[in-house]
């Protein structure tokens, strides 16, 4: 095992998730999450680059969810549901992120998914989204680009399922 392997964080935390929206956890050009209100996660609860479905490498994220959430009030009115497009972007944002931990070099992109199944829908009333990347292929050379497979878990449930869903990273 290499010594970053062994330096590397298996966690972070919300003030850590600020920081590399703030382009500071990877330094200046690399992998950035997005800053609230687009940031669509509140903690990294387990990253690996061993494990997962595949032994590829895997996340784990948590969004705790409050009925004042901004998305809520607009999407519909009288009708509150968390769009589908938010999960999937949190799904995108765990895997560039995953890209960036690994310590590859470029802004993140995301590049597709395969498929999307949505089952059922976050409310108001939804306690905790859990959200659950396993890399199946993680391209290391000249492109440098992450393909996993994703769940988003409301309460226990899981209610998202994606496959193949394809981040890059790309330098100026």
């Amino acid at each position: 095992m290499d010594e970053t392997m062994v330096d590397r964080r298996s966690s972070f935390e919300y003030e850590d998730l600020l920081a590399c929206g703030r382009g500071e956890l990877f330094g200046g050009g690399n992998a950035q999450l997005p800053l609230p209100p687009m940031l669509m996660f509140d903690r990294i609860v387990e990253i690996s680059e061993t494990g997962g479905a595949n032994g590829v490498g895997l996340v784990r994220a948590e969004f705790d969810i409050r009925p004042d959430l901004w998305f809520f009030p607009c999407h519909f009115q009288g009708d509150p549901v968390m769009p589908g497009c938010l999960g999937l972007d949190a799904l995108w944002q765990l895997t560039g992120f995953f890209l960036g931990w690994l310590g590859l070099p470029g802004r993140g992109r995301a590049l597709g998914v395969g498929e999307v199944k949505f089952s059922d829908q976050v409310l108001p009333t939804t306690k905790l989204v859990e959200y659950r990347v396993d890399f199946k292929r993680v391209f290391k050379t000249k492109l440098k680009m992450g393909i996993a497979d994703g769940q988003l878990i409301a309460d226990g449930k899981p209610i998202y399922e994606v496959k193949d869903m394809r981040v890059g990273l790309f330098q100026a």
